[in-house]
């Protein structure tokens, strides 16, 4: 599975990282993207948890911040779980891009890391200023999908959709103005129609639009009516079924 390890140190560039997963995960989905306070479940062994997650991953991210070289006591401790997760990654031979948080963050020295960690400060790394969030991310997401050809990302599978031609929206209960140019469900209450040009229709029944509409029996006596409008110049003459009364034409 191919997925993103976002390793950082707690009160040290936590925010950062948190922005970097809810950015990724939408981009490229939540499973992909793996941060320990939001992807290991309580009750779940994070030891176990840590080292399953990094030895599926194909990239590890560090965010580093301004006191990150500050522990370096930690750094130096077998059991500390940044140093842990760094050495993981280096031995699943994973790519490891620094990411360093804010302005205030220079790129890492040898001299403050241990000797397993030494190689950390050779490696290319991507500022990231907390000032311009869009850039940063925008960049790290790239390089996500650069670094990763079978990771599926959603951004690019959305530009290639082809647009839908249909158009189908419910409206509930309405109060004011609710505008809809295609197929239309629902109940709309307190209809009001500006500038319309063309017929309207509320309810059942059929429209004629531009035309008079006569209904009737095809009869000239009684029940029915015949209908003529316009100029009409010359005889007319209507023949319906025999004659009657005596007479087989009006004129």
């Amino acid at each position: 599975m191919n997925e993103v390890f976002i390793n950082y140190r707690t009160g040290d560039g936590e925010k950062t990282a948190a922005l970097i997963d809810q950015e990724l995960s939408r981009r490229f989905g939540p499973n992909r993207i793996f941060r320990a306070s939001k992807s290991i479940t309580p009750g779940e062994a994070y030891p176990d948890a840590l080292l399953a997650a990094l030895r599926r991953s194909s990239l590890l991210l560090t965010v580093i911040g301004p006191n990150w070289t500050k522990f370096q006591t930690r750094l130096h401790e077998p059991e500390d779980w940044v140093r842990r997760e760094i050495k993981e990654a280096f031995a699943c031979e994973l790519p490891v891009v620094p990411i360093l948080d804010g302005r205030k963050t220079d790129r890492l020295s040898k001299a403050d890391l241990p000797p397993e960690l030494a190689r950390l400060a050779d490696l290319q790394s991507i500022p990231f200023d907390t000032h311009d969030t869009e850039t940063g991310i925008r960049r790290i997401g790239d390089l996500v999908a650069e670094l990763i050809p079978g990771i599926s990302d959603l951004d690019r599978v959305n530009e290639t959709l082809p647009a839908s031609d249909t158009v189908a929206n419910s409206i509930g209960a309405v109060s004011g103005t609710a505008v809809q140019s295609r197929d239309f469900t629902g109940d709309v209450g307190g209809i009001v129609v500006k500038g319309s040009h063309g017929p309207v229709h509320t309810g059942n029944g059929h429209i004629y639009q531009n035309s008079r509409h006569v209904s009737g029996d095809r009869h000239i006596s009684g029940n029915g009516m015949t209908y003529f409008e316009g100029d009409n110049h010359g005889t007319i003459q209507h023949r319906f079924g025999g004659p009657e009364r005596g007479e087989d034409n009006v004129r």
